[in-house]
């Protein structure tokens, strides 16, 4: 179904009071290098996966270099290696051990590669899974790849990169929405066909539409050994207020496949004070938020909450504080944290 723009959405309401900060960042020395390569071990189970996104202001559709929150195209690799450092440690502070990245063919294929790298290298020093993912640009914005040959470009560029870092993971698309099942199938075959030195396990491939339904991919034998991208918001359903209906719905899309499966978008309103610990009393977000983290502890789903900072957006699960490289994050929800601390059963 159409995909509703809850990031640009304005803010709900005041910060909760008593907000926990994490994750002062230290400046990484001017002569920073990317991690070392680490070798291939045996595979985690998905529900190691215990993320959150980091994500452009722009809601990573963009035409030109996609930035996360925090970030600047005009930071050399050492400043961008110092801000990551401080923001993903936020982000551990917060118990996650997975950042999602974006990436598009401006961001790779230009100038800003060599410093958005550091993003990158940062997180893996610090022990982190790092999923990288493509987005399309918004001039278009039609569910499909823009331009194949910059797209192979970027992938070519990615994996050559970080092949044998075993902490980075490759999304070859975000939402295929413009894609029939066949067709996304497809796509993403070709892309293993391409990429066969990438261990299959090192791969998520989204689900159908806007990743909603992982099923179709689970079951196509060329894709077997991947992981499998499942996206799913309150938003989509505002008139499902009980937790029930929105644990089937959850269920119903993963069928018999959550051992592949990685919730790597999900989210709800973190700034206008809601009490995700609390009865439902017929709030569509609370009650899906409880459903999902219940889901993801049942059948031990892998996920990686929309977002962890994003600036601006009301989804954001921490606000960005500081200057410079002295940054740290401000968490906005606690019980939006106590959530998701359930269903990594922290």
């Amino acid at each position: 179904m159409p995909r509703q723009n809850h990031r640009g959405t304005a803010c709900l309401g005041a910060l909760l009071a008593g907000v926990t900060a994490f994750g002062v960042g230290l400046a990484a020395p001017a002569s920073a290098a990317p991690a070392a390569a680490a070798t291939h071990a045996s595979p985690p189970p998905v529900s190691d996966f215990r993320g959150v996104n980091w994500a452009d202001p722009r809601d990573n559709y963009a035409d030109d270099a996609v930035v996360p929150s925090g970030l600047s195209t005009s930071d050399s690799y050492a400043t961008t290696y110092a801000k990551s450092r401080a923001i993903i440690g936020g982000f551990a502070g917060l118990g996650a051990n997975t950042v999602r990245l974006p990436v598009n063919p401006t961001s790779v294929n230009g100038p800003f590669w060599k410093s958005y790298r550091g993003a990158i290298d940062a997180a893996t020093a610090k022990g982190s899974k790092v999923i990288l993912g493509y987005w399309e640009a918004d001039d278009a914005k039609d569910g499909k790849i823009d331009d194949q040959a910059s797209w192979n470009r970027m992938w070519t560029r990615i994996t050559d990169a970080y092949a044998r870092n075993s902490k980075v993971y490759f999304e070859p698309m975000n939402e295929p929405f413009g894609y029939t099942s066949q067709e996304w199938r497809d796509v993403a075959a070709s892309w293993l066909t391409t990429h066969r030195s990438i261990p299959r396990d090192r791969v998520l491939v989204g689900g159908i539409k806007y990743s909603e339904d992982v099923k179709p991919v689970c079951a196509d034998s060329r894709l077997d050994g991947t992981r499998i991208a499942l996206h799913n918001y309150g938003f989509w359903h505002t008139d499902w207020t009980t937790v029930d209906q929105w644990k089937q719905d959850f269920k119903e899309r993963i069928g018999d496949c959550a051992s592949r499966t990685v919730l790597d978008e999900f989210g709800a309103t973190m700034t206008s004070g809601l009490d995700y610990n609390g009865p439902v009393n017929g709030s569509s977000e609370v009650a899906y938020i409880q459903a999902a983290t219940d889901t993801i502890r049942e059948l031990g789903l892998g996920s990686v909450y929309w977002p962890g900072l994003r600036n601006g957006d009301t989804y954001s699960l921490t606000t960005l504080q500081g200057t410079g490289t002295r940054l740290s994050l401000k968490l906005n929800n606690q019980s939006g944290l106590d959530r998701l601390h359930w269903a990594w059963k922290k």
